[in-house]
């Protein structure tokens, strides 16, 4: 079987990169080793996740504007405070403007994606499935499954997320590290509303993001925790019961949400940096985890995989309408050069956000905090900090604009 592209990984990037190439009628063929109904079901997944406003704007152009309505969050503002300190940070969308994001819960996106995906006669999904090889040459890049399944196309697509064994098998060196912390993921009911604001409080073992998330369907407001503690208590942070849970996080949001309850189970995720020394190989390309991976402290992980989305998609595009090989090196190198970096600017600040806010000290919290007072007064570099939040920096493929290409 023949298609325009095979792409490796049929999570949420390599779905929504299906999903763009066929809304243009190019046609792909997805293998994933999961099964993806299984990841759809309450309870495999707690996480959510900030949708920029351009990457909202492109699942709305990919008819997933329905879900986003249904069951995201606006965020309409942003405070950052070190510690519970009275100096801070704010960015507030103004009246009539696009939210800074949306908050959704990963689990309802994926729903949305596969039932697009099954509808959508251009894509065809085979998953459960194993890839026993991966043979790119100068003319195609053929996939074979253990099952003995065949499938070739122009070009690969790597999508198969941090661990990417399409990546390791192609050679293709990471640079990276481990960070001394772990991410504890979770979801609180409370009584104060949260009135659309994300807050980012930074502390020595790293940030304590809560986010909004539309109510409960009792009516209480609700918050996705995601918060950074360091590594060595990791194991017992996972143990702690629902109360424990609140307390803990009650002591360090100062009263913000009022009276808590842990709604959802806790996860703890190990955190890390990657970059891929390249984004390409022969017929071959990285997008998503695959190609990049940074600290969640601006919730900016799954916006950089839609923007690689939005370019690999209009390079593509274009590459067919004007009849060119899409596993052509030139046309891999014009993805690589959009997107390589944009993602290494991102990883960098976040990497050196995190670095920052954990230096312990007395003299280090005053200059963070007047640094942040400072920054709360200079209009022009809160709008460009705004509009990397709603990714709207560099150069915009037209699916972030809310268009076809």
């Amino acid at each position: 079987m023949n298609a325009d592209v095979i792409i490796i990984g049929g999570g949420l990037i390599g779905s929504t990169l299906a999903l763009a190439l066929a809304r243009h009628e190019l046609t792909s063929i997805v293998v994933d080793t999961a099964d993806l109904e299984a990841t759809t079901r309450a309870g495999f997944d707690g996480r959510a996740s900030a949708v920029a406003s351009a990457s909202a704007r492109m699942l709305g152009a990919l008819g997933l504007g329905e879900v986003l309505e249904k069951h995201g969050c606006a965020i309409r503002g942003i405070r950052v405070t070190d510690g519970t300190a009275p100096q801070f940070l704010h960015f507030e969308a103004g009246e009539g403007d696009d939210p800074l994001g949306i908050m959704m819960e990963n689990r309802l996106l994926r729903i949305a994606l596969l039932a697009a995906v099954h509808e959508t006669p251009e894509v065809t999904l085979v998953a459960p499935a194993t890839v026993a090889s991966l043979v790119r040459d100068a003319h195609a890049a053929t996939v074979t499954l253990t099952d003995g399944r065949v499938f070739s196309a122009p070009l690969a697509i790597a999508a198969d997320g941090r661990r990417s064994a399409t990546r390791e098998s192609a050679g293709i060196r990471l640079t990276g590290w481990s960070y001394p912390n772990a991410a504890l993921v979770s979801m609180v009911a409370h009584t104060v509303p949260h009135g659309n604001v994300a807050c980012e409080l930074f502390y020595p073992s790293g940030p304590l993001a809560l986010l909004p998330m539309v109510d409960s369907e009792d009516g209480r407001p609700r918050t996705a925790i995601v918060w950074t503690v360091d590594e060595s208590v990791a194991a017992g942070a996972r143990k702690l019961g629902p109360k424990a849970l609140a307390a803990e996080i009650a002591a360090r949001v100062d009263g913000t949400l009022g009276e808590i309850e842990v709604i959802a189970p806790q996860a703890v995720w190990p955190l890390g940096y990657h970059h891929a020394a390249t984004y390409q190989a022969e017929r071959l390309l990285l997008i998503g985890d695959a190609a990049h991976g940074i600290h969640p402290i601006a919730g900016q992980g799954l916006n950089m995989g839609f923007r690689d989305v939005a370019a690999l998609a209009e390079v593509l595009v274009d590459a067919a309408r004007t009849g060119q090989d899409l596993g052509a090196p030139d046309v891999l190198a014009r993805y690589c050069a959009w997107r390589r970096f944009d993602n290494s600017v991102v990883g960098a600040v976040t990497d050196g956000l995190n670095k920052l806010f954990a230096v312990p000290g007395r003299l280090p919290a005053a200059v963070r905090r007047f640094g942040l007072a400072g920054v709360q007064r200079l209009g022009p570099l809160k709008s460009r900090f705004m509009a990397e939040a709603r990714g709207e920096t560099g150069q915009l493929p037209a699916l972030l604009r809310g268009e076809l290409v």
